[in-house]
């Protein structure tokens, strides 16, 4: 990357006090530009999603990586829980959308309060494992809630065998008028697939593990049993594991740290798989090189940009999110590792920024708080908006949680201090209301920028993109304009 027309800045810049001025370029089509990571996790979509309770839940984690992305389950979450969500990953199918599904002898009430997990808007009934029937929020309009399902569920099913051409897929859900049908495997239920499913899995490429599975991600922290935990994570077959702090450049993250990575080369020797190791936060160069030194392959870069922190309102500790990239990248470039632009994302273009200043992928959080796949309820606002409930990892919610174990007063005297909000609501966007919706939002804004830099790859990208500097005038010009200004 360099600065158009050479202009060093004298000071730090956030992503919106940049911009990316085009270059010549030979890269006709968004189609031509190939996406994967080269950060060692596998992912063919340089996307994270923040291991962030609130967010980051089996859902989201199997439908990210379905489309390339990885997800990081957070450390809060009890072992014993994040097993069943690792294996409840690695069981999903690579391409078909998992279905929702109950007996037929479900209430209509209990099978539409289950459509908001799924962005498919479908719940299969089966018999065992064999398809029956399929009922949408339309079939169950105006229908008492104590009915049971199969009263209403249409039976004259459309369906597919695995492995059916997208194209075909497509034109029979058009040419039958649904806009969900079931895969089959057999008679056996593999997953579901949508119109738009079948349009998506022309486009992207799953994140999969050498076995051939969706991959995932856990953290852990750096108090009590890291390095037990660690192992157990690496046991159930996590692909990579985050070391995971606010202040990552501590004396007891470089003392966890190393624990972490004798784990990590202990499996890789037993099994021959080396998972990579990332750790953070940090937001200088010089934090980079003692992590990597401490063996990390990745730094998690961000203090203080999130949406649901408060530290830098709170401590005023942090640094501009773009210029802490741009440092941080260039000093793990030199050591051959890679990092992570941890936060202040709230567009496609933060994340073509985050980029091109030097990231190897982009974590994002708060953004997908507001989805179907987030792991909270749905909810109803005044206005009958739908929203989850998202909160920061700091906050006294998220450190009540990470406590709980500890005596009552102690947990108390612990919560009294926060940097983050407790409560958020995070709506849901009409027009994107699922991860995928987002997630084909942010690769066409990113794609496009690699077009406009020339880029077919993100190294290319990184060594290409051109960025100049901003006034905050320069910036609300670039803003579309949803309403006539006269």
């Amino acid at each position: 990357m360099k600065f158009l027309n050479d202009r060093t800045p004298t000071h730090d810049l956030t992503y919106n006090d940049v911009f990316m001025a085009p270059s010549r370029s030979d890269v006709t089509s968004r189609f031509d530009v190939d996406l994967s990571t080269t950060d060692g996790t596998g992912t063919t979509l340089p996307v994270v999603v923040a291991n962030m309770t609130a967010i980051s839940g089996r859902r989201m984690a199997e439908t990210v990586a379905r489309r390339g992305g990885i997800a990081i389950v957070p450390q809060d979450i009890p072992v014993d829980v994040v097993a069943r969500t690792v294996a409840q990953v690695k069981a999903a199918h690579p391409v078909y959308d998992t279905p929702v599904t109950v007996s037929p002898s479900t209430t209509v009430g209990e099978a539409l309060s289950l459509l908001p997990k799924r962005a498919h808007g479908a719940v299969v009934m089966v018999d065992g494992d064999r398809p029956v029937g399929v009922v949408t929020e339309r079939d169950g309009a105006e229908i008492d809630r104590f009915a049971q399902v199969r009263e209403i569920m249409a039976t004259d099913l459309l369906t597919f065998d695995v492995g059916v051409d997208p194209r075909k897929g497509f034109d029979q859900l058009t040419a039958h008028h649904v806009s969900v049908a079931p895969v089959l495997d057999g008679e056996r239920l593999a997953g579901v697939l949508t119109r738009k499913g079948a349009l998506r899995s022309t486009i992207y490429e799953p994140a999969l593990s050498p076995a051939g599975e969706l991959v995932v991600g856990a953290a852990v922290g750096i108090n009590g049993d890291v390095e037990g935990k660690a192992r157990e994570l690496l046991a159930m077959g996590v692909d990579t594991l985050v070391v995971d702090t606010a202040h990552g450049h501590q004396e007891k993250m470089l003392e966890a740290l190393p624990l972490v990575v004798a784990a990590r080369d202990d499996h890789a020797a037993s099994t021959g798989r080396r998972v990579p190791v990332a750790a953070g936060n940090v937001v200088t160069a010089g934090g980079v090189e003692d992590l990597v030194g401490r063996g990390a392959d990745i730094v998690k870069v961000g203090v203080g940009p999130g949406a649901m922190c408060t530290t830098r309102m709170m401590t005023g500790v942090g640094r501009p999110q773009f210029s802490a990239v741009l440092e941080c990248a260039a000093a793990a470039r030199g050591l051959g590792a890679h990092v992570w632009a941890d936060g202040g994302v709230r567009f496609p273009r933060d994340v073509a920024l985050a980029l091109a200043a030097g990231a190897a992928s982009v974590m994002i959080g708060s953004w997908f708080a507001g989805t179907y796949e987030s792991p909270g309820d749905l909810r109803l606002g005044a206005d009958g908006r739908p929203y989850k409930e998202s909160f920061g990892m700091a906050s006294s919610r998220a450190v009540s949680n990470r406590t709980r174990d500890a005596a009552g007063f102690d947990r108390a005297r612990m919560a009294l201090f926060e940097e983050g909000i407790s409560s958020s609501r995070m709506f849901l966007d009409p027009e994107r209301p699922g991860v995928e919706d987002l997630l084909d939002h942010v690769v066409a804004g990113v794609r496009s920028s690699f077009t406009y830099a020339g880029a077919r790859s993100i190294e290319q990208f990184h060594e290409r993109a051109v960025i100049g500097l901003q006034s905050s005038a320069g910036y609300d010009e670039g803003r579309p304009l949803h309403a006539s200004w006269s």
